[in-house]
């Protein structure tokens, strides 16, 4: 079947290249990006099936704008891949205002008012799937990302609460969440200036200031997008999609931490509850 999709995103990365295999197999795709004018040459060779808008995710009107142009030009959106977004890393002290409210408003704020644009739409055609670029991170916390975990975290938050409102209405949630990507995501990561008090801190010292070792990157990128398009072709989707080994076992390394934590507190946990 032949699915319009509308992709946040669209300049590079995932994004770029889920547009370009969704092109090739002969889906038509709304993309955007903040300049349209760099898929120029995907444009002209995909004519009929491409269209390209600008828009920031920052801007919730530009969201609703674009929303209505996507439906206006094509009839109907099947499938909504909201993928924008990038890294911050940095001590929560070593990060600035501005880098906290526009690591939000990108990552999290964005996805929620483009959901909360496409909904309507969804349920009048009862039917949709709406895909959510989230990742391990949104499972777990490494110190350094606190707030790139404040965003993913609270997508999956968002889209878990809202696939269930959604679910009787014919319309599909998916969170992706892949492990370390070999791509430039991590060349586009925000750094916050460095402080002295952090430069020996062991915490910080687990991970790093630069770039991560290419043989840490073992996710495929075009394996990773041919997955994110199987999944809106199954019957009944998953909630979460777990795209490498590295997230696998990672998040799971993490949740049997915490449900460890979690049962080893009943006998406490009970101590407070009104005696009847």
């Amino acid at each position: 079947m032949k699915n319009t999709w509308f992709i946040t995103g669209s300049s590079s990365g995932i994004g770029l290249l889920a547009t370009e295999l969704l092109l090739e197999r002969g889906h038509q795709v709304a993309a955007t990006l903040r300049q349209a004018g760099r898929l120029q040459s995907l444009a002209a060779r995909f004519p009929q099936h491409l269209r390209v808008y600008e828009l920031d995710v920052r801007d919730s009107q530009s969201i609703s704008d674009r929303v209505k142009d996507a439906i206006l030009d094509f009839g109907q959106i099947h499938v909504v891949f909201s993928n924008a977004g990038y890294g911050l890393f940095g001590a929560a002290e070593e990060l600035s205002n501005e880098q906290i409210a526009d690591q939000i408003a990108t990552n999290l704020l964005g996805p929620i008012h483009l959901a909360r644009a496409f909904l309507p739409h969804m349920r009048a055609r009862a039917g949709g799937h709406f895909l959510q670029m989230s990742s391990m991170g949104g499972m777990l916390a490494v110190p350094g990302l606190s707030m790139y975990h404040v965003t993913k975290w609270g997508v999956e938050a968002f889209f878990d609460s809202v696939g269930a409102e959604v679910a009787s209405f014919g319309v599909n949630v998916t969170l992706v969440e892949p492990g370390i990507i070999r791509n430039n995501f991590h060349k586009g990561i925000v750094r916050a200036i460095p402080m002295t008090a952090y430069a020996q801190n062991p915490a910080m010292l687990s991970l790093t200031r630069d770039e991560i070792p290419q043989d840490q990157m073992i996710g495929d990128p075009r394996k990773i997008v041919e997955a994110i398009i199987d999944v809106t072709e199954r019957s009944h989707p998953p909630r979460r999609l777990l795209l490498g080994s590295d997230a696998y076992q990672w998040v799971h390394d993490a949740l049997s931490g915490r449900l460890r934590a979690v049962e080893e507190q009943l006998a406490s946990a009970k101590l407070t509850d009104i005696v009847r």
